[in-house]
């Protein structure tokens, strides 16, 4: 059978299914406006009269028969409709309605087996038809189900369980998040669940960049996952790709808390882990022999101690991590090296930012002749011209690509809410106060560098046009973490369908066309 019969086929079976529930409650309205009981064997745990005269037969006064007529009857309606003409607006109308049937005779199943202890037969088919009518509607239409799965999953965050989650400590809050994923990723069956639910995969937004194939072009930024437990399940969530870490060759537990806070009015994280690390050693033991289904890059960076007081020191510490990564020969595909995190001891004495020192720890590192891409995280602090002194010298050595950009120190920047700010002592902040500077040098990068290097976007992204925006001003790729904290998990399938229609909307078929179509 052929993909439009079976389509044409599913149509037709729902449409006779939505009719036999019609005609069902039809009956069962016609019996109750007579005041007669349809005939129904009286045996043991069968009894219609006990179910169609208790108290559960109407719901606010409204007989359940005729509610039931309403309901088929919408069903059967958009199902023909569907038969004569393909709409998505009528296959999101039958996954919802589908829904509703399901857990409407769910609910009145229990009260027959629990409550009233009798079950009526009539009642019964009608449940069973409402069953069917989900599997395969929820079945077949996998992008609307998807749709309106997505769609619940952002209203129940946004008004009930983000308010809830908001009302604790976010480092804990973090730490549990992350603990429950990692405990979601050791059963199959909830991997496949959230598939079900929540994974979005259409070819407009394949790429393949450097020899890594990605679906889609949405990742999780380092400093989410930092000690490398989400990476199997995070695939099921729609990401297309994530970064583990950031780590460090010595292992650090944090700078004093808070490390991290919610400014919701500034939509942004105070953030100051300062490379919270299990060390690079624990790290490939967490990792080796894994398997990844979507790229897994590690992200390394300075270790955070008092004792790393020189560049020369800093430098080995940094080359020692990734030593150990090569040799580990783990399967991720790429690196990151973050030179920018504001977090750390010595930061003021030892950084990278200057041409000269930064020349000599990427000598270094092209001295190791790793064989994965390695892609530099840029800070968002400095000026035009800084910035391409310092892409002048990454470009002349072995490093595949550029991340714009880590977090915004400006504790007085226009965008954060100062009645926020100072809550916290210290910490740098993530999200929307990120959000121009980090475009604006994504199209510096591009422009300079389009043909040298591939751009990775990230900060303040809350949806897919934040996305698309920095697509078109030259990323190829976007991470992301903030947008998630305040917008749901659903986020990255949310991005993923909106990018689709985005694109469909400007002519692209692939989504690397529209990759810096502001700069061409």
């Amino acid at each position: 059978m052929n993909f439009d019969k079976k389509i044409t086929f599913t149509r037709v079976g729902i449409l006779l299914l939505a009719f036999l529930g019609l005609i069902d409650a039809v009956y069962l309205s016609s019996e109750h406006i007579k005041g007669l009981i349809p005939p129904c064997t009286n045996i043991v745990f069968l009894d219609c009269g006990r179910v169609l005269q208790s108290r559960w037969a109407s719901i606010f006064g409204v007989p359940v028969a005729f509610i039931g007529v309403f309901h088929y009857f919408i069903e059967f309606v958009v199902a023909l409709l569907l038969v004569l003409k393909d709409r998505g607006i009528l296959r999101r109308i039958l996954v919802f309605f589908s829904l509703v049937g399901l857990l409407g005779s769910t609910y009145l199943m229990f009260i027959q087996f629990v409550v009233i202890r009798s079950i009526c037969l009539y009642c019964t088919l009608s449940a069973f038809l409402s069953l069917m009518i989900f599997v395969i509607t929820w079945k077949f239409f996998e992008k609307e189900r998807k749709e309106e799965c997505i769609k619940i999953t952002h209203l129940i965050y946004k008004y009930m369980a983000k308010r809830i989650l908001f009302l604790f400590n976010a480092d804990f809050i973090h730490e549990a998040a992350v603990s429950f994923g990692a405990f979601l990723s050791r059963f199959r069956v909830a991997r496949d669940a959230l598939d079900f639910f929540y994974f979005i995969e259409d070819r407009t937004l394949y790429q393949n960049i450097l020899g890594m194939h990605f679906d889609n072009p949405v990742g999780l930024s380092a400093g989410f996952d930092y000690d490398a437990k989400l990476t199997q399940v995070l695939p099921s969530l729609s990401f297309g790709f994530m970064t583990v870490g950031t780590i460090t060759n010595l292992a650090y537990e944090g700078n004093p808390k808070p490390r991290l806070g919610r400014l919701p009015k500034s939509r942004s994280l105070m953030v100051n882990k300062g490379f919270k690390s299990i060390g690079t050693d624990e790290i490939i033991k967490r990792l080796a022999g894994i398997d990844f289904e979507i790229p897994v890059g590690i992200s390394v960076g300075r270790s955070n101690s008092g004792l790393l007081n020189t560049h020369r020191k800093s430098v080995d510490d940094i080359m020692s991590s990734f030593k150990k990564l090569d040799k580990a020969n783990l399967n991720n595909a790429y690196y990151e090296l973050n030179i920018s995190c504001p977090n750390l001891i010595n930061s003021m004495n030892v950084d990278f930012y200057d041409p000269n020192s930064l020349d000599g720890l990427l000598s270094s590192l092209d001295e190791l002749q790793l064989s994965k891409p390695i892609f530099v995280k840029m800070p968002i602090d400095k000026k035009d011209a800084e910035v391409i002194d310092m892409l002048k010298v990454i470009s002349s050595h072995k490093i595949a690509g550029v991340i714009f950009g880590n977090l915004q120190k400006d504790r007085n920047h226009p965008s954060l809410v100062q009645e926020e700010v100072k809550r916290f002592k210290a910490g740098s902040f993530s999200g929307k106060p990120t959000w121009q500077r980090s475009n604006e040098l994504i199209s510096l990068a591009y422009k300079n560098f389009g043909k040298r290097f591939v751009v990775i976007g990230t900060g303040g992204i809350f949806n897919a046009r934040d996305a698309y925006e920095k697509i078109k001003r030259g990323a190829s790729l976007v991470q992301l973490i903030t947008g998630m904290v305040f917008e749901g998990p659903q986020l990255i399938s949310q991005i993923n369908l909106g990018l689709v229609e985005l694109l469909k909307k400007d002519g692209f078929k692939k989504v690397e066309q529209a990759v810096g179509i502001y700069n061409k």
